[in-house]
């Protein structure tokens, strides 16, 4: 490994930690020619690069390295499409590959940042990963043109091959791409006008599918080494508490078991040939625990510390402008509800995992992550090594949802294990049940809204309190300022692309009384987008019919100063049909909201019988995130988008009784059956001039475009989710 940049390892612990869900862009400089591992240590350096993001074999080949994580969202093909298209190459030779943390590292960090969170994957990597194709095309075409001895204005790529054009002589990429990676890297580099990508902006299949269709894709919890053990771990089920006491010798005589060690101070773990045989003995084991001092919270007590946050005197502002108290006081009509919103799991279909070797010298981790920075700087810190002597292998995820992002405690874990095991392999697989209770779990709150209506209807005045967790406080303390989360406020901001509040309100005052529960939140997938819509928009449901006028009309007045936003809400409108008759027994419902860069919209078509079922027939969705580099997987996200946030707005809870989180398993905790799903068309609607989001935004609108479907239908608001606790019987 080359020398490591100049970057103590205090320093890189402090960068890495920084670098979560939410991160600002990083220019990427252009590095030099070396190689670097493809996925997986024992595999080697591959031939020789044009750049950091373009190897080019002598038969033609491509790979092109990508450095966000790919989860099941798409940012593989995305980014390599966008590669492929500055680059000019033939798409039918390209594949791709994971550079390490430790290669960034070491190489003055050449691919940047390497979180994926946020749905910035390729809204942050854009511009750096098109100039890397661009880059390496035109050393690619100069290099031809020095060996043809002719000026490289003669010369022009497309498909993977150099023409001469007085003459017609041809040469391919792979013929000369040991040339080209001795050239100098270019400096000026000119990107195409998205109007003439033929690459990017096309719906090219995944190039991923193959490998999952067959089971060739490797995933964290698949992997096996030469020699390697397995570990299962059982943390204490309360946070904050930790080991009293255990009995390694009731269970040391058990088949295949290596060694019973602790996990610092909360956790003990059985080392075993397998991990069936590790999870017995781990099940047979003794563990006394000391639960500690929130081993009487409770669901009940939570909420009372919450609702308490709705009239405290003191909170951060997110949003003002006008004199809202004084509106809502002169106001015609007063309306005022209050909304719940609770803890959710990530639930990946993985369970965490990872396989770390440590020796005095060196510690080596594989695992599924979605910020290999991050996940080195928790190897490097629990193996008491410097970050240039430790090394983490990403491995595609079985699901991430912010889970794998923003803290690594699994590999923290495997590390420690390991250093107790020196020289071996240990695999260390969470069982659901422990993935289930130590997750770090959206964050609970509640939201007291009020608005000021005139006498012809209008809204002169809002005033909105959330009260509750801050996922910031507890994953980057460092970051709160005066008491303020700016991520609390997504969506509800007065600009900004991580969401503008679109609504032209004249006085308005949107702050948050911070109440941090025991239980550790985490950045859920939609983050605070999902309570934020919910909240604002079936309460603009509310004051629309409070008003006596029709909800898409009365939003209509309020977003004529924020043309996107009111683009995709008219699109879903007109596709969905609202303002004609609904299908017998069915009602619709609208929302609509800026997130993660890009302006969604949905409209729900539901019907409710008269014992209270709910069927969700059908979600017209509208997605505006400027520019679109694959249609087909954009849909296929939104419709994603809609199978998560329905799933969490109809089961989706996690309750908390004596510390703990109850919900240990699938059948206590449901996800949406297929029966479930509705019928979802996606509009995409990219309208140029900025980059925009996609993985995240869509999951916002589903709850209240049902929610606000579900009064329609039944004239009943539901305002605590999730809905399988509601009576949806006719009021």
């Amino acid at each position: 490994m080359n020398q490591i940049a100049s970057l103590n390892r205090r320093g890189f612990l402090q960068v890495s930690a920084a670098l979560g869900a939410f991160t600002l862009g990083i220019r990427v400089p252009e590095a030099g020619a070396q190689g670097v591992a493809p996925q997986g240590a024992a595999q080697g350096a591959t031939s020789p690069e044009v750049n950091a993001w373009v190897v080019v074999k002598p038969d033609d080949s491509i790979i092109i390295r990508i450095a966000r994580s790919e989860m099941g969202q798409g940012t593989l093909t995305g980014l390599a499409q966008l590669v492929a298209e500055e680059l000019n190459a033939d798409w039918s030779k390209v594949s791709t590959e994971y550079p390490t943390p430790g290669q960034n590292l070491a190489r003055n960090r050449a691919w940047g940042n390497m979180s994926t969170g946020g749905s910035r994957g390729i809204r942050e990597s854009h511009e750096v990963v098109r100039k890397g194709g661009a880059a390496a095309r035109m050393m690619l075409v100069e290099a031809a043109a020095r060996g043809w001895g002719v000026p490289v204005t003669e010369c022009r790529a497309a498909n993977s091959t150099i023409t001469h054009t007085p003459s017609g002589r041809t040469t391919t990429y792979g013929k000369v791409a040991e040339a080209a990676a001795r050239l100098t890297p270019p400096t000026d580099i000119p990107l195409r006008d998205p109007k003439d990508w033929t690459i990017a902006g096309k719906p090219l299949p995944r190039l991923d599918t193959v490998d999952k269709t067959n089971g060739k894709q490797v995933y964290g919890a698949d992997l096996t080494l030469p020699g390697m053990l397995n570990a299962a771990i059982r943390d204490c089920p309360v946070f904050g508490g930790k080991v009293a006491s255990f009995d390694a010798a009731k269970v040391a005589g058990m088949p295949g078991v290596k060694k019973v060690v602790p996990v610092g101070e909360t956790a003990v773990a059985v080392v075993a040939d397998t991990w069936w045989r590790a999870k017995t003995a781990l099940d047979a084991l003794p563990i006394t625990w000391d639960n500690g001092p929130n081993a009487q919270v409770s669901s009940a007590s939570i909420a009372e510390v919450l609702k308490a946050g709705l009239e405290a005197p003191e909170a951060a502002i997110g949003n003002r402008a006008g004199d809202a108290k004084a509106a809502i006081a002169g106001a015609a009509k007063r309306v005022e509800a209050t909304y719940g919103y609770p803890f959710q799991n990530h639930a990946t279909m993985e369970p965490m995992n990872a396989t770390a070797l440590w020796t005095p010298e060196r510690c080596e981790v594989w695992t599924p992550t979605q910020n290999g920075e991050a996940a080195l700087a928790a190897a490097s810190e629990a193996a008491g090594l410097p970050p240039n002597k430790c090394e983490v292998y990403k491995i595609h995820l079985g699901g991430g949802f912010g889970r794998r992002g923003a803290v690594h405690d699994w590999v923290r874990q495997a590390v420690d294990i390991a250093k107790q095991m020196p020289g071996t392999p240990v695999k260390l697989l969470w069982s659901r049940e422990e993935d289930m209770i130590h997750g770090r779990y959206h964050p609970i709150t509640q939201c007291k809204l009020t608005g000021a209506l005139d006498a012809q209807g209008n809204l002169t005045g809002l005033a909105m309190r959330i009260s509750g967790q801050s996922i910031v406080a507890g994953i980057f303390p460092q970051n709160i300022r005066d008491g303020r989360d700016p991520v609390v406020f997504q969506g509800l901001s007065p600009g900004g692309e991580e969401g503008a509040f679109g609504y032209a309100i004249p006085n308005i005052l949107i702050d948050h009384a911070m109440r941090n529960p025991h239980v550790p939140p985490g950045f859920w997938r939609g983050v605070n987008l999902n309570q934020n819509a919910v909240y604002v928009e079936c309460f603009m449901d509310e004051l629309a019919h409070a008003a006596g006028k029709d909800p898409l009309e009365f939003r209509r007045a309020l977003l004529k100063n924020s043309p996107k936003h009111l683009a995709v809400l008219n699109a879903v409108a007109e596709r969905g049909g609202w303002g004609q008759p609904a299908p017998e027994g069915r009602a619709r419902g609208l929302a609509q909201i800026m997130g993660f860069g890009s302006y969604v919209a949905a409209c729900a078509e539901v019907s409710v019988s008269p014992a209270g079922d709910l069927t969700i027939h059908k979600i017209t969705a509208a997605t505006d995130p400027g520019h679109a580099v694959n249609p087909q997987q954009i849909a296929a996200q939104v419709e994603g988008s809609f199978v998560y946030g329905l799933s969490a707005a109809l089961h989706g809870e996690c309750t908390v009784a004596e510390g703990r989180i109850e919900q240990e398993n699938f059948d206590t905790y449901s996800v949406m059956r297929m029966a479930e799903m509705p019928a979802v068309e996606a509009i995409l609607m990219p309208s140029g001039g900025f980059w925009g989001g996609v993985g995240e935004p869509t999951i916002a609108v589903a709850a209240p475009a049902v929610l606000n479907a579900i009064f329609a239908a039944t004239g009943k608001r539901v305002r605590q989710l999730p809905l399988k606790h509601a009576d949806l019987r006719r009021a």
